[in-house]
C-alpha cells in the first residue's frame, strides 16, 4: 500500500511551522496510542504512521528533501525504520518525547537531558532597512555551558552521582487508585543525578550567564512581526542537551513620509492651491530615489495617484507592491494684502457662476436646502 502524504497524516499545511507539526503529532499520539485503544487493531498502525511523519517533518535535512521529492527523497531504510520496532519500550519513548517537550525536556525519552530554552530578541529597524535587507550585529544575554565543568555542574575531579531516589530516571511513579502517574523526581528535579561537590564557577548549574555578539542577516522585504531564526543560539542545554534557538523579531519604526500596508506604501502629497487648480508637475520621493507626477488641472483633494512597482517586494512576494500618493490640497496661509485682494476677486468672479466653478459645493448646498425645506 502506498504511503500517505506526511502532511496529510498530521493534518497540517505544507508550510506549517515546526511548532504546529509538534502540536498535531502530540494530539494524534494521544489519540492512537495502543494502550488507550486496546480493542482497536488499527490504532498501532495509525500511531506508527503519525510518528514516522513527525520524525521526517521535524528533521532539518529530511523535510526539504521530502518537500521536493516526496517519499523518494528520504532514505527508504530510515523511513521504514521510523515506524518499525515499537515494542512496549518504543511506546514509552514516544510518551517521554511528548511530555518531555511539553515540560522542557529533550527528545528521545532521556530524562537526564534537557534542551535549552529558546530566546527572543526584539530588533527595531527602519523602513529602508526592511525594504532592502541588511546585516547587523546584536548582543544578547544568554546561559552558556560552563567551561570549567563542561556543563556537568560538578567540581573538577568529581562527577555527578546517580540520584538514589529515582535511580537516574528523573521521574518517580506515584500510584493514585488504579492508575500510576510519573512525576518529576523531587530530589534531582528531573536530571537523574545529584551533585555532592558543585562547580564553584557555576554553583552546580552547569551553565553561566554570558553576553554574546551575533551577526544577523535581515532579508529584504521583512514586515512588522516577522521573525528570523538563529538555530542553536538560544540557551545551552542541560547535561549535554541541545541548545535552544534564538528568534529575532522585527519591529518597524514609524517613517516620516511613508506608511506601509503589506507590500504597498502610502503617502500624503501636499499640492498648492494653484497647482491643483491649474495643473503642474511635482516631484515625490520613493524608496529608490524620486519620481515626478503630472497633476492635471482641477485636481481635488483626496485624489490618489498610483505608481506601480514602487512599493516593497515582500519576503514571500513575487513582485513589488505599489506606491499610492494621496493628494492634499494645501490652503495658503500668512497671506499678504495683495494675495487677499486677488483671492477675494477670484471668489467674487466664481460666485457669479458657482454651478460651473464649484459644482461640488453647489450640489452640497442644494441638498442641504432640500433637507431643511423638506
Amino acid at each position: 500500500m502506498a504511503k500517505r502524504d506526511y502532511y496529510e497524516v498530521l493534518g497540517v499545511n505544507r508550510d506549517a511551522p515546526e511548532e504546529d507539526i509538534k502540536k498535531a503529532y502530540r494530539k494524534l499520539a494521544m489519540k492512537w496510542h495502543p494502550d488507550r485503544n486496546p480493542d482497536n487493531p488499527k490504532a498501532e498502525e495509525h500511531f506508527k504512521e503519525a510518528k514516522e511523519a513527525y520524525e521526517v517533518l521535524t528533521d532539518a535535512k529530511k523535510r526539504p528533501a521530502y518537500d521536493q521529492y516526496g517519499h523518494a527523497g528520504i532514505d527508504p531504510s530510515a523511513a521504514a525504520g521510523a515506524g518499525a520496532g515499537f515494542g512496549q519500550a518504543g511506546f514509552g519513548d514516544v510518551f517521554s518525547d511528548i511530555f518531555g517537550e511539553i515540560f522542557g525536556g529533550a527528545r528521545g525519552g532521556r530524562s537526564t537531558v534537557f534542551r535549552g530554552a529558546d530566546l527572543r530578541y526584539n530588533l527595531e529597524i527602519n523602513l529602508e532597512q526592511a525594504a532592502h535587507g541588511f546585516e547587523t550585529k546584536i548582543r544578547i544575554p544568554a546561559l552558556s555551558e560552563c567551561a570549567t565543568c563542561r556543563g556537568s555542574g560538578a567540581k573538577a575531579g568529581t562527577q555527578p552521582q546517580t540520584c538514589a531516589t529515582c535511580r537516574g530516571a528523573g521521574q518517580v511513579r506515584v500510584s493514585q487508585g488504579p492508575f500510576s502517574i510519573a512525576q518529576t523526581c523531587p530530589r534531582c528535579h528531573g536530571t537523574g543525578k545529584t551533585i555532592a561537590n558543585p562547580c564553584a564557577a557555576c554553583n552546580g548549574a552547569g551553565r553561566i550567564k554570558t553576553q554574546k555578539t551575533l551577526s544577523v542577516k535581515i532579508p529584504a522585504g521583512v514586515d512588522e512581526g516577522d521573525r528570523v531564526r538563529l538555530s542553536g543560539e538560544g540557551e545551552a542545554g542541560v547535561n549535554g542537551g541541545p541548545p535552544g534557538d534564538l528568534y529575532v523579531q522585527v519591529h518597524l519604526t514609524p517613517h516620516a513620509v511613508f506608511q506601509r500596508d503589506h507590500d504597498d506604501l502610502h503617502c500624503e502629497m501636499p499640492v498648492s492651491f494653484t497647482v491643483a487648480a491649474l495643473g503642474g508637475e511635482i516631484e515625490i520621493p520613493t524608496l529608490d530615489g524620486s519620481a515626478r507626477i503630472k497633476v492635471p488641472a482641477e485636481t481635488q483633494s483626496g485624489k490618489t495617484f498610483r505608481l506601480r512597482g514602487k512599493g516593497i517586494k515582500g519576503v514571500r512576494s513575487q513582485a513589488a507592491g505599489d506606491l499610492f500618493c494621496h493628494v492634499v490640497v494645501e490652503t495658503p496661509v500668512n497671506l499678504t494684502a495683495r494675495q487677499r485682494e486677488l483671492l477675494q476677486e477670484l471668489e467674487a468672479i466664481s460666485q457669479k457662476d458657482a454651478a460651473r466653478h464649484n459644482p461640488r459645493a453647489k450640489g452640497w448646498f442644494d441638498k442641504v436646502k432640500e433637507f431643511f425645506e423638506g
